[in-house]
């Protein structure tokens, strides 16, 4: 298990009001669902009012990085058309490009439907950016009809994440997938 603290704090500039807000967050829930019910409370707090998808797609990985235990990567994956292309993250070093006919995000996106898969490696097609993921959450992002992209957890843990993982962050991405639409 990868050991984090579980409060964020950070602060934000707007510009050209030049007004700093100040956030500090903390996740107290111990159940997954209380968790993620926090973790989608804090993400659309986040988002509220910023225009730009790559910056609130870079303070949704962190908060969930931070909020989420056992994860060895969480990040996004955007839709340029054509193929997934990396996007903000935090975790190792990733892939760069994901087609849609390769892998579990690749999967979520062709299908438009979350991927939980509890054993990567038993996954027809994974691909392996980091050695020690051993599961997987994928959720596509779909805003208005289009894809913009995935959300993607792994995990060193076999089996790692649940039904309610997946109910939580299907609902988190619900309620901020406008905001990741730029």
């Amino acid at each position: 298990m990868i050991a984090r603290r579980r409060t964020i704090a950070f602060a934000a500039a707007h510009q050209p009001k030049a007004i700093a807000l100040s956030y500090a967050l903390s996740f107290t829930a111990t159940d997954p669902a209380a968790l993620w019910a926090e973790a989608a409370d804090a993400a659309a707090a986040l988002v509220a009012g910023e225009p730009d998808a790559i910056a609130n797609m870079a303070n949704v990985a962190a908060l969930i990085w931070q909020a989420v235990p056992d994860l060895n990567w969480a990040g996004f994956y955007r839709f340029d058309g054509t193929e997934l292309v990396l996007g903000p993250f935090q975790g190792k070093a990733a892939c760069i490009r994901i087609p849609l006919d390769k892998g579990v995000c690749g999967a979520a996106a062709r299908l438009r439907a979350t991927q939980r898969v509890e054993d990567v490696h038993a996954f027809p097609g994974h691909i392996a950016c980091d050695a020690a993921s051993r599961s997987e959450l994928v959720v596509p992002i779909v805003a208005e009809g289009r894809l913009i992209g995935v959300l993607d957890l792994d995990s060193p843990s076999p089996a790692r994440f649940t039904a309610d993982d997946q109910a939580g962050a299907e609902a988190l991405i619900v309620r901020i997938a406008a905001a990741l639409a730029g």
